[in-house]
């Protein structure tokens, strides 16, 4: 049996958001639960919309992630070079096979003459299709004008290891450009001879290449190659589930999202499931699973809906998963600045106590700054608050001298003596929890949300939780 090999095969136009890397993903993981070979390709022949970075950008989005490629650009391996603008004498000889076989030609139209033809075809009301004018004696291909491919239309049907079977018929069919005018292939001719020169056993796109597939069956004929496994996306849909999710949607940058604090592994688990299951009700799978588990024939026909809430919901989750010691090397760099002065020990203790809370690693500044400097008032934390903004200012001030007076008289400062005194303060003050408790901790931490109250006050110890109870009377 061959061994499994699979590609991501990006361009280097942009940035690499969710759709492009549930294919790269979902690619990985066939290659890997068969301990077959993960190639990265890069299919660089438009020149007009490569964009200057992007190359590494792709690289380092995959790496970001997990998604470790064994074969690639940067890594080299059997099948080098990995660039298509490092192959064209590849492609060359190619095409030079088709016209020798006699099944490519030199375009000899211009484009007004193309022009003239579809105009044509949609006043006569068909379908413009090139090969209805295929020139009869065309000149000889030296490179300066398109090689276009000599179709043989015929009917088609298929097996996708997504969408199932599939079938067309020959009016589908077209000649198509194989290779340009300015010496580079075209998508539709590089990605056939370099699967076939790499040895791609599953080719894993987007659903955008389905109507094309037809004419690359018909170019896997012409060249003598075995088709490999086809498996087609389906699109990745915004929150509503009404069109395509585009940068307007929140399409952002895969490295943004690691910027913002979200773990990879929450990213890949939560990219993984846009689309598929493993037919059980499991919300969250680690790297391992996933790879133990994925299959094609379990991803979806039909569009996935981006959910960003529920991918902070999963972002979470994995965060409270973590070993405090290795929540505490991946925060490094998001602590605030006063922190950095705070002992080891000391931050730890913080850490420990805030990552119940944590969705994101950047919610570290808001959840802990003021466990290391004095916080800033901000008094919409009260006038904004549905409970809150009810209290007279009186009674504000009584609850907070109360709950200074209940805190002073405790001899021991712990959780649990916390907690007791907390408790007996509702049955003193005669108010509910979701409004004593978000007061005090409004008034000890000035932060929109913290840890829980009775671990917060703790851990501030109790010369700063009174000092800061005074302070508001």
């Amino acid at each position: 049996m061959n061994t499994v090999r699979t590609r991501f095969a990006p361009s280097p136009t942009g940035f690499l958001h969710v759709g492009g890397i549930r294919t790269a993903l979902f690619a990985y993981l066939v290659a890997r639960q068969a301990n077959g070979k993960f190639v990265l390709r890069l299919e660089d022949t438009d020149k007009n919309r490569e964009v200057e970075g992007s190359a590494e950008h792709l690289i380092a989005s995959l790496k970001a992630l997990g998604l470790q490629y064994d074969e690639g650009p940067d890594i080299g391996g059997p099948y080098a070079p990995y660039k298509q603008s490092d192959r064209l004498d590849i492609y060359q000889k190619w095409a030079q096979r088709l016209i020798d076989a006699g099944r490519a030609y030199a375009d000899p139209y211009t484009p007004a003459e193309v022009q003239k033809f579809r105009e044509e075809a949609t006043a006569a009301k068909k379908a413009f299709l090139y090969r209805d004018h295929r020139p009869e004696n065309p000149p000889a291909w030296d490179g300066t004008t398109p090689l276009r491919f000599k179709c043989e239309p015929k009917a088609y049907a298929w097996h996708d290891e997504v969408m199932g079977d599939l079938s067309t018929g020959p009016e589908v069919i077209d000649d198509f450009i194989l290779m340009k005018s300015d010496g580079y292939p075209t998508y539709n001719f590089a990605h056939i001879v370099d699967d076939a020169e790499m040895e791609i056993t599953h080719v894993i796109r987007g659903q955008e290449f389905i109507s094309s597939t037809p004419n690359y069956l018909n170019l896997y004929e012409a060249l003598g190659l075995e088709r490999p496994l086809l498996a087609t996306m389906p699109p990745i849909m915004n929150e509503q589930g009404n069109k395509k999710l585009g940068k307007r949607d929140g399409a952002k940058d895969v490295l943004d999202y690691v910027r913002d604090g979200y773990l990879p592994e929450a990213l890949v688990s939560f990219i993984a499931t846009l689309g598929w299951n493993d037919g059980t009700t499991q919300e969250v799978f680690t790297p391992s699973e996933l790879i133990a588990k994925f299959s094609l024939d379990r991803v979806g026909r039909s569009g996935a809906r981006f959910d960003e809430k529920r991918l902070l919901w999963v972002n979470g989750h994995f965060i409270r998963e973590l070993p405090l010691d290795e929540l505490a090397k991946r925060v490094e760099f998001f602590w605030p600045d006063s922190a950095k002065k705070a002992e080891e020990a000391y931050r730890h203790r913080v850490l420990e106590l805030a990552q119940e809370r944590l969705k994101t690693l950047r919610d570290l500044p808001a959840l802990t700054s003021y466990f290391f400097e004095e916080p800033t008032r901000n008094d919409s934390l009260v006038s904004e608050n549905k409970q809150l903004k009810k209290l007279e200012e009186t009674e504000i001030t009584r609850l907070i001298t109360a709950a200074h007076e209940a805190l002073e008289r405790l001899n021991e400062w712990n959780q649990d003596t916390i907690q007791e005194a907390l408790n007996q303060l509702l049955e003193t003050t005669g108010q509910k929890p979701g409004t004593l408790f978000s007061l005090i901790r409004i008034y000890t931490t000035w932060s929109p949300f913290s840890p829980q109250l009775n671990g917060t006050l703790a851990l501030l110890g109790k010369e700063t939780t009174l000092k800061r109870l005074s302070v508001a009377q």
